[in-house]
């Protein structure tokens, strides 16, 4: 009997006709919303195999009632909706899929930057209020990038590709702080690496980059915006829960920073409300960093490698806790 694949949402059709290629038996969910908690259970425990996304939460106490799966391999690069820690207890392998959607993430949140320093979305909502009249030299003005000092908070993949279109561009200074040294950045793009401390205090344009763990969940907030320049942008392309949205509310509104520029919200849909949505010096996205058909086919065909080749190998080709191979 061949194994049951359960893809929690409609992605790209070559994960399907993959696993089926490979001999899997596959349900996609058909809706047009995530599953409820309730509903992913019922469906995952007539599954051996969970595709799932980053908008499923799969806590303890979903991997204590779904402990028969063999494998989740999650449609995205994070997986801070997972507990690794618990599908590691019961020796579950979590798969993500990394790379494919760098370049993806990286041109948003250099669009960001552009944007937020020309207030750009601003200035076309004024068009669509009837408010453009007239040329007046001293409204709505920005900023040039060039020269300017970029900062780079988890200087990774996605960080790396950030400091490579800043510097080709601009001729941006590019400073950054991560666990560990990045060489081979440094190597190409002349980054320096600094304290977390100098990298607010010396950044023009603060873009993070850093999954979401115990350390950085909430790491932006109003006191480390008060080390920030007052004429600095935050940008945030990573996980929405990497700040506190309250003080980052204020801190615009305070002028204790300039401006920023968001693709994920904390939280997650944000508001049609929200003050950042009418702030001048803000762009908000709906979480599109991997909306392109390149990053999401590449997602789809890693999920679905990821599958295979740990059912043909033993070893998927990237996992999260690969401590739990030893257990098989």
């Amino acid at each position: 009997m061949s194994k049951k694949v359960l893809v929690t949402r409609i992605i790209p059709g070559i994960a399907e006709d993959m696993l089926k290629q490979a001999g899997f038996d596959v349900t996609v969910w058909q809706g047009d919303r995530a599953m409820t908690k309730d509903e992913l259970i019922e469906h995952a425990l007539q599954a051996n195999i969970l595709l799932s996304l980053g908008s499923n939460k799969l806590d303890r106490s979903f991997f204590e009632t779904c402990k028969h799966l063999e494998i989740v391999s999650q449609f995205a690069v994070g997986f801070d909706n997972i507990d690794v820690a618990a599908a590691t207890d019961y020796k579950i392998p979590v798969c993500n899929t990394p790379d494919v959607l760098s370049e993806a993430t990286a041109d948003v949140a250099f669009g960001l930057m552009i944007n937020v320093s020309r207030k750009m979305f601003y200035n076309h909502k004024l068009i669509l209020r009837g408010e453009w009249k007239q040329f007046e030299p001293l409204k709505n003005l920005g900023f040039e990038l060039s020269g300017k000092t970029v900062g780079i908070f988890g200087l990774g993949r996605i960080g790396s590709i950030m400091a490579h279109r800043c510097k080709g561009a601009y001729g941006m200074n590019v400073i950054y702080h991560n666990r560990n040294r990045n060489i081979e950045a440094e190597t190409e793009t002349g980054a320096r690496y600094v304290d977390f401390d100098t990298l607010l205090r010396e950044s023009d344009i603060l873009s993070v980059h850093s999954a979401l763990t115990d350390e950085t969940k909430g790491l932006f907030n109003k006191h480390v915006f008060s080390k920030m320049k007052r004429t600095a942008v935050f940008i945030n392309t990573a996980r929405g829960g990497v700040h506190n949205e309250t003080d980052l509310i204020e801190a615009l509104q305070n002028g204790t920073i300039w401006g920023a520029g968001l693709d994920v919200t904390n939280p997650e849909p944000m508001q049609a409300n929200n003050p950042l949505l009418e702030m001048p010096n803000v762009a908000v996205l709906p979480h599109i960093g991997s909306a392109t058909i390149e990053a999401r086919t590449g997602m789809a065909r890693l999920a679905a490698e990821n599958i295979i080749s740990y059912f043909q190998t033993g070893k998927p080709i990237t996992i999260v806790n690969p401590e739990v191979l030893h257990y098989k």
